[in-house]
């Protein structure tokens, strides 16, 4: 092989991107910048309007009223605003993904914890949201034409969301924009429809009740927030896509203008309707809240598209990214193997009544390797780092990130295990544990010693 032939065919991972087509996805610092402040925003609106969030409000019927749930959700987003932008100010500066950020503290072949971590929450909702939409559109279809059959429904939809994603991010940016205004105003829509329709109900049982400040009440802004708290791991995958000239106070705005309203219409819809009714399936909800058949179609297929903008942005992009760096595949296969996954995690059995409490706990279980985490990417880069990452090194396999960093894996060890003991609110309890134990262990550790370069 000649040297230009060698050239060609070494992985080009340190070059600046200056262009990217559709699909054309890489790990590579980034220079090009696809999005605007309202294109970014946008983007978040449409991949936060999570119908678990729906869900997590339904379980807080009998535990807080309805002010309660306001401000626990109130408090979880803005908690979600300030941590994605501290933790996506690498790839903002640098362009680079959280599976090269994740490298000067858990080395080259740490990544794959978190990684791991990060990629089989999102595919298990993408599964679980995947269903849902496919149910909404099968309940349209057998209101408008009398044909019902979910199966080929969620094999179609699987399919559909799978050929979107292997836009990339201009597909997103595209998708996001065109259906914010829509998502608005169905949530807006919804949201005084089951007021209109349980008033009574709502104020005998959500409004009229003591409800709680203490620990449940605590716990429920964990749950709010730990929905999100996977793309808190992985936010520079989307803020390196933001224009350079986006400051940190602006970026906070941003987020939490974005993700409050989904979260509040969504979380409080479901804590009225379980409240009222009993009910936690969003499709039965809807189809019974709703009297006209027109505006019925309308917002089954608001909450089918809502899945779509949602699973594309949150759950198709980290995972592929993860399948980029560990097996090299491109951008599009890795998306194309995440949708096939999907159908792996068997969605038609979470959206079961009886498996609200389960999500929730699921929901506990892995925000309790999410903390840790988020703690110790932001300790090594405003702590040890300063800011300042060595590109160099962080694209380098046989330089000083190479293997794993034993204390990267010790911190996160011990944030788990903290955040196992006080499961309730397991993301705050692992943050300061995982943090310090980290730094401390860079300092002192010799084996880590090497991953200060």
């Amino acid at each position: 092989m000649t040297q230009t032939d060698m050239m060609a065919a070494a992985p080009p991972q340190h070059s600046t991107t200056d262009e990217k087509g559709l699909g054309q996805e890489s790990l590579a610092p980034q220079q090009t910048r696809i999005m605007d402040p309202w294109s970014y925003l946008f983007a978040w609106l449409g991949g936060c309007v999570s119908i678990g969030t729906f869900t997590i409000g339904s379980g807080l019927v009998g535990t807080l009223n309805l002010l309660q749930t306001f401000v626990a959700i109130a408090i979880g987003c803005a908690v979600i605003g300030i941590a994605l932008m501290i933790n996506g100010r690498a790839g903002h500066k640098y362009g680079i993904p959280f599976m090269v950020q994740a490298r000067s503290a858990f080395g080259f072949s740490g990544t794959r914890l978190p990684a791991l971590v990060r990629s089989v929450p999102a595919i298990v909702w993408f599964g679980f949201q995947s269903w849902i939409g496919a149910g909404a559109l099968n309940l349209v279809s057998e209101t408008m034409f009398g044909y019902s059959n979910i199966w080929v429904f969620f094999i179609g939809f699987q399919f559909l969301q799978i050929g979107l994603s292997v836009l990339g991010f201009h597909g997103i940016k595209w998708l996001e924009n065109i259906g914010s205004v829509f998502i608005i105003g169905s949530l807006i829509y919804m949201f005084f429809s089951v007021i209109s329709k349980y008033g009574e109900e709502i104020s005998a049982n959500l409004v009229n009740v003591e409800g709680t400040w203490g620990a449940p009440f605590w716990g429920a802004t964990m749950l709010f927030l730990g929905i999100y708290s996977t793309m808190m791991l992985n936010v520079s995958d989307y803020s390196r896509e933001l224009r350079h000239q986006v400051g940190p106070v602006r970026q906070v705005a941003i987020y939490a203008n974005s993700i409050l309203p989904a979260t509040l219409f969504m979380g409080l819809i479901g804590l009225m309707v379980s409240g009222a009714t009993g009910e936690v399936d969003p499709i039965k909800v809807f189809s019974s809240a709703v009297d006209n058949k027109l505006l019925l179609v309308v917002t089954l297929l608001f909450i089918a598209f809502a899945q779509v903008t949602t699973n594309i942005l949150n759950n198709v992009v980290p995972p592929a990214y993860a399948l980029m760096d560990v097996f090299k595949l491109n951008f599009k296969t890795s998306a194309v193997v995440v949708g096939l996954l999907a159908f792996a995690t068997f969605p038609w059995m979470l959206v079961r009544d009886e498996s609200a409490a389960g999500l929730g706990l699921f929901i506990q279980t892995y925000s309790a390797f999410l903390g840790p985490i988020f703690a110790i990417l932001v300790v090594d880069y405003y702590v040890i780092r300063k800011q300042t990452l060595n590109l160099d090194h962080l694209y380098d396999e046989t330089g000083p990130y190479q293997g794993m960093n034993p204390a990267a894996l010790i911190a996160t060890v011990t944030g788990v295990v903290f955040a196992l003991i006080f499961s309730g609110i397991s993301w705050y309890a692992s943050l300061i544990p995982a943090g310090v134990s980290y730094y401390l262990l860079m300092r002192h550790l010799p084996a880590a010693r090497r991953f200060l370069s």
